[in-house]
């Protein structure tokens, strides 16, 4: 399936998701890897198989190499894990929690092939879809030092934002419709 495809998916009252997705794909602000990598770490993160179909397709159509696609499956896996504990521990007013090792799996290094960059730019999308503000604020840093720019580090909030919105959506109306019943 195509964007487009996915587009006229959307209900009427969305319209203006669909205008905001097609606009996000072709934005300037990040390069194509990054781009195509925060669209499909957004879906992963979300899941719904539709908007995570569509974007993988249209994706891999767009140049996103094998090792990008995994980089941002990748992305979208560990912040899975690291958002929940994280944000939890960012919640809990006891202190003590802080100061322990999280004692989960994590290799800082192992990008799966996109650049550093592109990763964390993978993880702040995902870590938007989550709502983990430790890991926002921890991959922000990273990419400050690196010199991205804030407009690029908004492009993928946009991505995130966008992508969370149609998954949800078509979500929803997959919901509402009555199922077939063999009665």
């Amino acid at each position: 399936m195509s964007i487009e495809a996915l587009r006229a998916r959307l209900p009427e009252y969305a319209r203006d998701l669909g205008t905001n997705l097609a606009l996000l794909v072709e934005d300037p602000a990040l390069d194509p890897e990054m781009r195509w990598g925060c669209l499909l770490a957004s879906a992963c993160a979300v899941g719904e198989p539709q908007t995570l179909q569509a974007i993988d397709a249209a994706a891999t159509a767009a140049g996103l190499t094998a090792e990008g696609n995994l980089a941002a499956r990748k992305a979208a896996a560990m912040m899975a894990m690291t958002n929940i504990y994280f944000r939890a521990l960012h919640l809990m007013a006891a202190p003590e929690y802080q100061a322990l090792p999280s004692r989960l799996r994590l290799n800082p290094l192992d990008h799966a092939g996109a650049g550093v960059v592109a990763y964390d730019l993978f993880c702040v999308a995902v870590s938007a879809i989550n709502g983990c503000g430790a890991c926002l604020d921890s991959h922000e840093a990273a990419l400050r030092r690196r010199d991205v720019q804030p407009g690029q580090v908004q492009a993928a909030l946009r991505i995130a934002a966008v992508v969370s919105a149609v998954s949800r959506t078509l979500a929803a109306e997959a919901a509402l419709r009555p199922q077939n019943s063999d009665a």
